[in-house]
């Protein structure tokens, strides 16, 4: 059945408050790790990760890191606005581009107490270890389900600059609490690297600088890509059938060394660390489908925008070339073309009809019910993923960004 007409009320099930983990563990790597392999279920922690994988397993990291990415105004009334940043204008190529603007910036945003907001301008003051800066906000355009916000600021700090001294952490709305100083590093992976993210690759919040030592030790190597997480990872299914849900699309950055790696590591084991994680690297692979089309009626001139993976891609693509031969034809056309990285977005969305090309495992947390994430595990484990979910429910698993995770292979 095309995911298409599958029904969100399918993929629910009872999610106690109580069960949501709102604080993370004091240390990352003591979180339990739910082992799903051959239909089976065992338990571990994720300091002993290193046991449940095969040596010179290839383990894909998503490297983004999160930023302070709401900002609150106090109107001279005494009011408060706050907004949102969720990605950048259209004027912008990707997102290192926007976040290294200087002076001014343009992004989509949500604004709360947008109603309020009657003058021209909101005004901040930020003070930063050196001097004040004056930082302003412009209501460009109004969209239907977000604002174009220009901002203003003095000073030769660029927006990202801008945004970690001005900005808060944008926890989760489930955690229902505010952020606090200690979310600034436990909300981010100890390896992040590349502002633009809105929301964590929460299954990258378990691993430690010891536990990577462990994965080494076994011959096991990490290789990243970037995936700016969007707000859209939170954006409930409203639709009963998931045709009428419109996926969310995310930045993704991959260097073509990563790509080697990929194909170095086909015939060898691959387990995407997240879920952004396994939605860049299968991107990738439907990437390589579509320039293989492209190049089967003879164009010469194709764009990124012209491979880019679009929602239903997967389910309409026909195509039988390997993934071998898939990332062979993405290479290519990058050396061809003298392309270092893929600067480009996904809109992929992985669900109960789709067969996993590329990796072989997933290390995830537990996700909240009717979300297009646990579609996702459910199209690794199919209805197994109901046998997952309630054996973490009766055994004390912690759910959501801060709790525990799992380690759920493909059944052979």
């Amino acid at each position: 059945m095309h995911p298409k007409f599958l029904k969100i009320q399918d993929f629910s099930y009872d999610l106690p408050a109580e069960k949501i983990a709102t604080y993370p563990l004091s240390t990352r790597d003591n979180s339990k790790l739910l082992v799903y392999k051959e239909r089976a279920i065992t338990e571990s922690k994720y300091q002993n990760l290193a046991e449940q994988l095969p040596q010179e397993t290839l383990l894909v990291f998503n490297n983004t890191k999160v930023v302070e990415a709401r900002i609150i105004f106090q109107k001279a009334s005494g009011g408060y606005i706050e907004i949102f940043c969720l990605e950048p204008g259209e004027k912008y190529p990707d997102i290192t581009t926007a976040m290294l603007q200087k002076g001014n910036a343009q992004w989509k945003c949500l604004v709360g107490g947008a109603k309020k907001w009657k003058e021209e301008f909101l005004l901040k003051k930020i003070q930063t270890n050196s001097h004040i800066i004056s930082l302003s906000a412009k209501i460009a355009e109004k969209k239907n389900d977000y604002f174009l916000i220009d901002f203003f600021w003095d000073g030769d700090n660029s927006f990202a600059e801008i945004l970690h001294a001005a900005g808060l952490i944008p926890l989760p709305p489930y955690l229902n609490r505010d952020p606090e100083e200690n979310d600034k590093a436990t909300y981010q992976t100890v390896y992040a690297k590349y502002d633009g993210s809105v929301a964590a690759p929460t299954a990258g919040l378990h691993f430690t600088k010891e536990l990577f030592e462990k994965l080494k030790l076994k011959k096991i190597e990490s290789s990243f890509v970037t995936l700016h997480v969007g707000a859209g990872t939170f954006k409930p299914v409203k639709a009963a059938e998931m045709k009428d849900h419109e996926m969310h699309a995310e930045f993704i950055d991959v260097h073509e060394s990563l790509i080697e790696q990929l194909l170095n590591s086909l015939d060898k084991t691959i387990v995407a660390v997240g879920t952004t994680s396994l939605r860049t690297i299968e991107s990738l692979f439907w990437m390589g489908i579509k320039l293989s089309k492209k190049l089967e009626v003879g164009s010469t001139m194709i764009s990124i925008e012209d491979i880019s993976v679009k929602q239903w891609d997967p389910y309409e693509l026909n195509s039988t070339i390997t993934a071998k031969e898939s990332l062979q034809f993405l290479l290519q056309w990058m050396k061809d073309t003298n392309t270092k990285r893929i600067l480009s977005k996904t809109q992929i969305i992985i669900a109960p009809g789709y067969a996993l090309k590329i990796a072989k495992g997933l290390i995830t947390n537990f996700h909240q019910p009717q979300s297009t994430l646990l579609l996702l595990v459910a199209a690794i484990i199919g209805n197994d993923w109901k046998k997952v979910y309630n054996y973490a429910l009766k055994n004390n698993f912690r759910f959501l960004s801060y709790g525990d995770g799992s380690l759920i292979w493909l059944n052979s």
